[in-house]
């Protein structure tokens, strides 16, 4: 089956469900926030819990590791903060002013 065709409800199988997700990746969202999370290496485990809960897909992830944020994505919830489970948190989120001092 062509996974780019898209079925016509005839064609979908008795009982199945199809699961098509949009994303905003084409989409440059970052500027609507007035705060971003900050990563402190230093601190972080490399548990991926930010990066699992991150609902813009803007933890950056190489060979396990936490290496960084797509600023261009982010979104400043602070989700990712929140599901840091490390006492003092490896992610925080700062005002936008403070983290254009530390860029």
């Amino acid at each position: 089956m062509n996974k780019n065709k898209k079925m016509t409800w005839k064609e979908v199988p008795p009982g199945s469900v199809i699961i098509g997700g949009g994303t905003a990746e084409e989409f440059k969202t970052g500027d609507w926030s007035s705060k971003k999370p900050i990563h402190d290496s230093a601190k972080c485990i490399n548990c991926l819990f930010c990066w699992a809960y991150c609902p813009d897909n803007a933890i950056i992830v190489k060979d396990g590791k936490v290496v960084g944020i797509d600023y261009e994505h982010c979104k400043g919830c602070g989700i990712c903060e929140h599901e840091c489970p490390v006492k003092g948190k490896a992610i925080k989120l700062v005002a936008e002013d403070e983290w254009k001092k530390k860029e």
